[in-house]
């Protein structure tokens, strides 16, 4: 853990969530969530010192994007000096909310995964509601909304998805759930409508 992360947490505890950074297995459980055999556009809400954008960045390929939305003014800054060198890579000091604003603002249509470590269970109802409506607008038909949560409590709001896999996964401090809530890709004569609501289903991952 660096010093900057646990000074921002003693200054912002609710905000940043955990006391220490997300561990490396869990950072690599997240990223196989993505398909990076080709040029992704990905979001990550709140990516703190970034542990899991770091990981992202490496897996992706050159003609991908990554933007990155933090609200810590000390952690964004730190964020601008890793990714320095990498154009594909965006920080922006700011909500989550502005993703539609900076999709527009780059000539992006969609995302094609959104990443969150946000405590959404802390957000105002309304808030957490508008967000996840953002979220689903700006997601590609097929598109994933991968978070990693301590709490599994998202899935009750997040109806706006229809279909939702969850694992509860040990090797972190603390565990976490690791939830990936999908759109529904484009509808063709191949394909069957999926049934209102989400399919939920949850594992625990246990593996050393």
């Amino acid at each position: 853990m660096s010093a900057l992360f646990f000074k921002q947490f003693l200054k912002r505890p609710f905000r940043i969530a955990s006391i220490v950074p997300s561990s490396k297995a869990l950072v690599e459980r997240v990223a196989s969530k993505m398909d990076f055999s080709q040029p992704r556009v990905i979001a990550e809400y709140g990516p703190g010192e970034g542990v899991h954008s770091r990981e992202i960045a490496r897996r992706m390929c050159p003609d991908s994007n990554l933007l990155l939305f933090e609200l810590d003014r000390a952690f964004a800054r730190d964020l601008e000096r890793q990714f320095a060198g990498d154009r594909r890579v965006r920080v922006i000091h700011g909500d989550a909310a502005s993703l539609p604003h900076e999709l527009k603002r780059h000539g992006i249509d969609s995302c094609d995964y959104i990443l969150s470590g946000i405590p959404f269970s802390i957000l105002k109802i309304e808030k957490k509601r508008a967000l996840l409506q953002k979220t689903y607008d700006a997601l590609a038909p097929g598109g994933s909304f991968i978070i990693y949560q301590v709490t599994n409590e998202l899935k009750q709001h997040a109806t706006h998805f229809e279909r939702a896999e969850s694992e509860y996964f040990l090797q972190n401090i603390p565990p976490m759930f690791i939830t990936v809530f999908q759109k529904a890709p484009p509808l063709n004569h191949h394909e069957r409508k999926p049934l209102p609501g989400a399919n939920f289903s949850v594992s625990a991952h246990r593996s050393a």
